[in-house]
C-alpha cells in the first residue's frame, strides 16, 4: 500500500468518522440493524433499498425515460436516462454499487439527478444483472452492452463512466474493454471506492477502524455470490487491478473514503494507471466511510465529494482534445 504521505497520494492526516456519519450508524444501530452478510438474499435487498431511499428525490429533470437495453447474450436489462435540460453537454453512464448482488437504478435516482444537474450531463443508470441469479461475468457483460448503447442512443456527445464501490468496478472493466475492443470512446471514468481486486486479506480489510457499513464478512459474501468459483477471481473482467495492461485507457478520477476496507486496493489501482501513463487524480474523503456516495439526503460528505467529482467532470469536458 503507497504511504499516505507519499508525493502521488498527499499528506492526510488520519482522522475519526466525521460526526454525521457516526451518529447515523449509530441510529443503524439502535433500530436492530443485521450485518448484511448474516441476512438472506431478499433481505439484504431490501435493507440495501431502505437505507438508500434516505437520500430522497433529488433535483427535477427535463425529462426521465426508462428504457430497456438488450445484453450482449440476448438479456433485457432496465436503465433509466436522466435528462437535465434541453441541450445536455454529455453523457454519464452509472453503475450501481451493492456487491454486484443488491441495488437497483432507484436506489441510485437521487445521486444520479444530482450529477445530472451538477454537470448538464445526461445520466444513464444501468440495471445491470445481479448475482448469484446472474453471476460472473453477467455484470460487466451488461455494463459494457449499455455503454455502447449510450453511444448509438445518445450520439456525438462524450461519454463519462462512473460507478461507485462495485459500479466501480464496473466502471474500471468497460474503460479497458472498450479500448481492446475498439467500442465507444470514453472521456473519463470516476471510480468511486471501486472493488478492483480479489485479494481479501489485505491490511485494509483487517482494519478495525474500517469494519463498518461494510466490512471483510460482507466482502466475502459478496464475492462468493458473484464469482463462486475462487479460480475465476483472478480474470481481469472480475479484478481489474490483475490486468496485465493498463495503457491507453481514459483518464481517471479516484473518490476514495478514509475508512474502508476497499482503500487499498482503490490505491494500488490508481497507482497501477498512473505508472501506465494514465492521467489520476485522487479525491480522498476524510472522515467517510464505504457506502457514503449515494447518500446525499443523509450524509453531507457524500454532497461535497459529489461538487468536486462534478467539478472533475466539467473539467474533463472541457479540456481541448
Amino acid at each position: 500500500m503507497p504511504a499516505k504521505d507519499s508525493p502521488f497520494f498527499g499528506e492526510v492526516t488520519p482522522m475519526a468518522l466525521d460526526e454525521a456519519t457516526a451518529q447515523f450508524l449509530k441510529q443503524l444501530g439502535e433500530a436492530g440493524s443485521s450485518p448484511l452478510h448474516e441476512l438472506t438474499l431478499t433481505a439484504a435487498r431490501t435493507m440495501y433499498a431502505q437505507l438508500h431511499s434516505l437520500s430522497g428525490q433529488g433535483p427535477p429533470m427535463a425529462r426521465i425515460a426508462d428504457v430497456t437495453i438488450e445484453s450482449e447474450d440476448g438479456a433485457s436489462i432496465p436503465a433509466r436516462v436522466l435528462t437535465p435540460t434541453t441541450t445536455p453537454r454529455g453523457v454519464i453512464v452509472y453503475y450501481h454499487g451493492g456487491g454486484w448482488t443488491v441495488g437497483s437504478i432507484d436506489d441510485v435516482d437521487a445521486v444520479g439527478r444530482h450529477l445530472a444537474e451538477r454537470t448538464n450531463c445526461t445520466v444513464v443508470l444501468v440495471g445491470y444483472r445481479l448475482a448469484p441469479e446472474h453471476p460472473f461475468p453477467a455484470a460487466s457483460r451488461d455494463a459494457y452492452a449499455a455503454l455502447c448503447w449510450v453511444a448509438v442512443a445518445l450520439p456525438g456527445q462524450p461519454i463519462v463512466v462512473a460507478g461507485d464501490s462495485a459500479g466501480g468496478n464496473l466502471s474500471a472493466v468497460v474503460a479497458r474493454r472498450t479500448r481492446d475492443d475498439g467500442g465507444p470512446v470514453i472521456d473519463l471514468q470516476v471510480l468511486i471506492y471501486p472493488a478492483t481486486d480479489c485479494d481479501l486479506d489485505r491490511a485494509s480489510y483487517h482494519d478495525p477502524a474500517n469494519q463498518l457499513l461494510l466490512d471483510r464478512h460482507a466482502m466475502v459474501w459478496f464475492w462468493d455470490h458473484y464469482v463462486p468459483d475462487p479460480a475465476r477471481r483472478a480474470d481481469p473482467d472480475a479484478s481489474p487491478l490483475l490486468a496485465v495492461d493498463l495503457s491507453g485507457l481514459p483518464p481517471a478520477v479516484f473518490v476514495l473514503p478514509e475508512h474502508d476496507v476497499l482503500s487499498e486496493e482503490g490505491e494500488a489501482y490508481a497507482e497501477r494507471l498512473r505508472q501506465a501513463g494514465v492521467p489520476v487524480q485522487l479525491q480522498r474523503a476524510a472522515g467517510q466511510m464505504h457506502a457514503f456516495f449515494p447518500l446525499v439526503g443523509v450524509l453531507p460528505g457524500s454532497l461535497a465529494a459529489l461538487t468536486r467529482v462534478a467539478e472533475s467532470i466539467d473539467a474533463a469536458l472541457t479540456r481541448p482534445k
